[in-house]
């Protein structure tokens, strides 16, 4: 099969997006070629059956360029690609979805989010089928619905033995963001009587808001007297991430975003234990895992954890049910 993919941005080293990369080479394994058009292309490196089209954002075109790029890629390409694979941007499917459809071919979605807009119902209408990792990430009802779980690269995201480090670190990754509910991980750090017990947050601020409420954060730290107990990391890219999965004793998140977060199962696959308040984990880990967004609650978590680390290792479940390699090659049997 050769597949054409729509994706946002091909670069191993993007703290956000470079996990693609991962799923690039994999696809390459299973297919005879992959054309890839995305929106910025950064470092690469992928097989010679894959090929990338940038649409030119690294180069600063405009977004009529943009669109004038996608269209000349679709239809200059069109003999060398059978099928479609759209990585979470519903707009590609909308705008690409009657010369595909002229062309015979079958169109696919990828996407996971609980938002529901217009593009997407648009989108749903349009391809032929969608998939998510779980029924929480994808909130609109369709027949076209494929749930396969999240593509974890496990032989990246790995355990490693911390168990003589003298201080107990508590790792958060993900965008710094109201939504990430940082300032509940602080404030609960702020109850505790435990001087040893480490915040360690990496990620970093993205729109306008997520820098005010990042300098709100730093506010609240120094408030606290946690300045020496709070380390920020800022963005990390996602091959280097490993290192604070690895060298941490407990992984916290605090979303609500209510799919699963791939941050959470990277952590669970290095055998990390983890707290979370986010709704869809309530029936993959432990009842002890699951706090609701109160400051006490989640410091007296955080103490439980502290003082007696269950032994119970997800890594097992992620290989099972969210390994890469395993989601890449059940979505190409699906497509094919």
């Amino acid at each position: 099969m050769k597949l054409l993919i729509i994706t946002q941005k091909v670069d191993k080293n993007d703290p956000i997006l470079g996990f693609f990369h991962a799923w690039l080479n994999e696809f390459a394994k299973n297919l005879e070629s992959i054309i890839v058009i995305c929106l910025y292309k950064g470092e690469v490196n992928l097989p010679n059956n894959v090929k990338v089209l940038p649409l030119g954002k690294e180069n600063g075109v405009s977004r009529i360029k943009y669109i004038f790029n996608f269209y000349k890629y679709i239809w200059n390409e069109r003999k060398n690609y059978d099928k479609v694979f759209v990585h979470m941007n519903p707009i590609y499917v909308i705008l690409g979805g009657f010369a595909w459809s002229f062309l015979g071919k079958r169109i696919a979605l990828w996407y996971t989010h609980k938002n529901v807009d217009l593009k997407l119902k648009l989108a749903e209408k349009i391809c032929h089928v969608i998939f998510t990792a779980s029924k929480e990430s994808f909130r609109l009802k369709t027949t076209k619905l494929k749930i396969m779980g999240h593509g974890i690269d496990t032989d990246v995201f790995h355990q490693k033995d911390i168990s003589n480090k003298d201080q107990y670190s508590i790792v958060s990754v993900g965008r710094i963001s109201q939504a990430k509910n940082q300032d509940l991980m602080i404030e609960a750090l702020g109850h505790l009587k435990e001087n040893n017990i480490q915040l360690i947050l990496v990620g970093d601020a993205i729109t306008k808001e997520d820098f005010i409420y990042k300098d709100d954060l730093k506010k609240r730290i120094e408030k606290l007297g946690l300045i020496n107990r709070v380390s920020w990391i800022g963005s990390v890219n996602n091959r280097d991430v490993i290192r604070y999965y690895q060298n941490a004793n407990l992984f916290i998140n605090l979303s609500n975003t209510g799919s699963l977060d791939k941050a959470i199962l990277e952590a669970m696959s290095c055998g990390l234990q983890v707290l979370t308040s986010n709704e869809a984990f309530k029936n993959i880990l432990d009842q002890v895992s699951v706090v609701d967004n109160n400051v006490r609650n989640i410091a007296e978590k955080i103490v439980f954890f502290s003082k007696k680390p269950i032994s119970r290792n997800y890594r097992d479940y992620i290989i099972e049910k969210h390994q890469l390699k395993n989601l890449i090659m059940n979505i190409v049997k699906v497509l094919e």
